[in-house]
């Protein structure tokens, strides 16, 4: 606190004044407030305190006014203070000079400062965080959409990020962000932003960038990034990136959907080769495709993550009543989504294996499957024959070898009541390694199925080289039997051969009574379709139909 008489000159300064100013309060006796307080407002220009202490200013009231500044002390060290002038009256209401309270503010503004600061920044590498990154993209979208000003929205994902983090650990890929953090932002423009928006992704506004000039920013920024080099514990690393690009305009969309197109172009740079740039196009069906996907395979982790596929069955009927001791069944997959919906594999297959999963999926299938047939022994002393489906992507992979061993001894399953069913397209693609799969399996008494037969060029060709028990007719033979010729004489080429090696024979798409007929009369061994059961949760297993004959 400070003092001063009438004209402005030092009375009295407290100890923490003295240290604040710099002065000795015996030395600073009588000097000028002005010679004191040497300060400065926010954009640099002196202020003189007497101009704050004046009679006009306060109209010979009480009121104190509350001002900020910038004071350098004494010793030239500076500090931003809060000032309130105060008058002092005699008993007459005349003024008799002035109190100087001051507040120095310079910890609280840091900690403001550094608070405002993480609340839209990084931590790791100082770049704008996701919250404040999505308030500017929505502020350009507004203007787009409204001024008709166009920007570019780039999203950025490294490629080979995750073997450097998984190689060196968490600290390697953190220095990694922060130096690659620090090569790209010199590329951009100053009206442009540079973004983290979470692990190894970022975010690039160019606002008002013209198309041309947006794509040779990706590009460099595409450069940088291959070109440059990851030093770590003698160990050298090299990283690229794909980039969407997304054009903000007057049609642009919503803030969810520009972020979510950026998202789509990013993974399609990805699916087409990584370490490139692709701009998204409303119209570019091939984009929405892959989105849609994309989408799916999330889902189906999520699905894998949280337990959320269940086991349905269909029953396989044999015409000879003979064999109606042990009940037949396909083992078949349906996963629930997020609302608790049943949804059909036709929708989420082609996306799983398209992104890598089916292997995930069909050890899922794997593991609760021979529980459940395991159970079923142990409660009704009566094994049960299942038909369980396995992708291509699984034929040859020793892990899924190594969990149909594990699961069989743990769950005291005998192997001959369980049949794997592979495709005909898979199992032809690489004949010798589907063989020796098969073989593998079948030495542990496991049987096969060839599905979809038929369907393939060389169907009977390839056949000799597979060790399989059964052949599933495909169904594109039977859905119309009844009234082609063409098709009943191929059923009875497939039912005969497969018996001349030995093979027993399963019609698919059975839909009706004659179909099921005209199957008895040719003397194939098994039939399956809607006629006879459609699929139902695993758990409601019930009785077995005795075929016609």
């Amino acid at each position: 606190m400070i003092t001063c008489d009438a004209q402005k000159n030092t009375v009295y300064l407290n100890p923490m004044a003295c240290t604040l100013l710099g002065w000795e309060a015996q030395a600073a006796f009588g000097l000028p407030i002005d010679t004191l307080l040497p300060m400065q407002d926010s954009d640099g220009d002196r202020v003189l305190i007497s101009t704050l202490c004046t009679d006009t200013h306060f109209n010979n009231t009480s009121n104190s006014s509350f001002s900020y500044f910038k004071l350098r002390n004494k010793h030239g060290k500076t500090a931003e203070v809060q000032i309130k002038c105060s008058p002092l009256f005699d008993t007459q209401k005349k003024s008799m000079g002035w109190v100087i309270a001051l507040q120095d503010m310079t910890q609280n503004n840091r900690l403001q400062e550094m608070l405002t600061f993480q609340a839209v920044h990084d931590t790791l590498t100082g770049l704008i965080n996701r919250r404040e990154f999505e308030r500017r993209l929505e502020g350009l979208i507004i203007e787009a959409q409204t001024q008709g000003a166009e920007h570019l929205l780039c999203y950025l994902d490294l490629d080979q990020f995750k073997l450097v983090n998984d190689t060196c650990g968490h600290r390697a890929g953190d220095a990694l962000l922060k130096q690659l953090s620090s090569l790209l932002k010199p590329i951009l423009r100053q009206s442009d932003t540079l973004a983290r928006l979470g692990g190894d992704e970022f975010g690039v506004l160019l606002s008002y960038c013209p198309l041309e000039k947006g794509l040779q920013i990706a590009e460099q920024l595409r450069r940088t990034v291959t070109n440059f080099r990851f030093s770590w514990d003698g160990q050298v690393f090299s990283v690229g990136v794909s980039i969407g690009m997304v054009i903000i305009s007057h049609d642009c969309g919503s803030l969810d959907e520009v972020l979510s197109h950026a998202d789509t172009a990013c993974y399609a740079a990805k699916d087409l080769g990584r370490n490139r740039v692709h701009l998204f196009e409303l119209n570019d069906q091939e984009l929405h495709f892959r989105k849609g996907q994309i989408q799916w395979a999330s889902r189906i982790q999520n699905a894998l993550d949280r337990d959320r596929f269940r086991l349905y069955f269909q029953t396989i009927v044999p015409f000879d009543t003979a064999h109606l001791d042990i009940p037949h069944y396909e083992i078949l997959t349906r996963l629930v989504d997020e609302e608790g919906e049943i949804i059909p594999p036709g929708a989420f297959i082609p996306a799983a294996e398209r992104f890598g999963l089916m292997p995930k999926i069909d050890q899922w299938v794997i593991r609760n499957t021979l529980a459940w047939m395991g159970d079923q022994l142990r409660r009704n002393q009566q094994p049960v024959f299942c038909a369980i489906n396995l992708s291509g992507a699984s034929i040859g992979r020793q892990d899924c070898l190594n969990v149909i061993r594990d699961q069989i001894r743990k769950h005291a399953v005998p192997a001959q009541y369980i049949c794997f069913e592979i495709t005909e397209t898979a199992a032809i693609a690489d004949p010798s390694n589907a063989a020796a799969f098969i073989e593998e399996l079948k030495s542990l008494g496991c049987q096969f199925a060839l599905d979809d037969f038929g369907s393939g060029l060389s169907s009977f060709g390839y056949l000799k080289q597979l060790p399989v028990n059964y052949l599933k007719i495909d169904g594109i033979f039977i859905q119309d039997l009844p009234n082609s010729p063409i098709d009943q004489a191929m059923v009875a080429s497939i039912n005969n051969i497969g018996h001349l090696m030995g093979l027993k024979t399963i019609a698919e798409c059975v839909e009706d009574a004659e179909t099921l007929r005209i199957l008895a009369r040719i003397g194939v061994d098994y039939a399956q379709g809607f006629y006879l059961s459609r699929p139902e949760p695993l758990e409601s297993i019930g009785g077995v139909k005795v075929m016609p004959r």
